[in-house]
Parts: structure tokens; C-alpha cells; sequence
């Protein structure tokens, strides 16, 4: 069976869907990208998180605590 890509989940999520997965406001994920501590790319104009760094991201703070 092959996969295609609409088979699959996102792989970048824009910043209204990285505050909803992480139920924080928007502009707390600029704050974040701004950083460094959640890493983004950048394609035109606009900026998208990849999914990997998302977790990244959730892994990094449970080491915090």
C-alpha cells in the first residue's frame, strides 16, 4: 500500500494552529519563535512550525520542570 501525502498528517502548522495545540495565544508563539525556543521556517511571508519541533518543543519544557 502506498502512502500519498494527503494520507498523512501536516507537517507545518501556521501559528494559530500551534496556539491550539498548545493552548497559548498567538502572540506568545511569535515570542517563542522569536527566541529560539521553538523553532520555525519561514516560506514567503509567512511562518510555520514544523511538526517535529512542536514536540521538540513539549519535550524541552518537561525537562525544564
Amino acid at each position: 500500500m502506498t502512502t500519498t501525502i494527503t494520507d498523512t498528517a501536516r507537517l507545518l502548522l501556521n501559528t494559530h494552529e500551534v496556539s491550539q495545540q498548545l493552548g497559548i495565544s498567538r502572540t506568545k508563539v511569535y515570542e517563542l519563535m522569536a527566541s529560539g525556543r521553538l523553532r520555525s521556517v519561514q516560506i514567503g511571508r509567512s511562518r510555520r512550525v514544523p511538526t517535529f519541533a512542536l514536540h521538540e518543543f513539549i519535550e524541552e519544557l518537561s525537562r525544564d520542570e
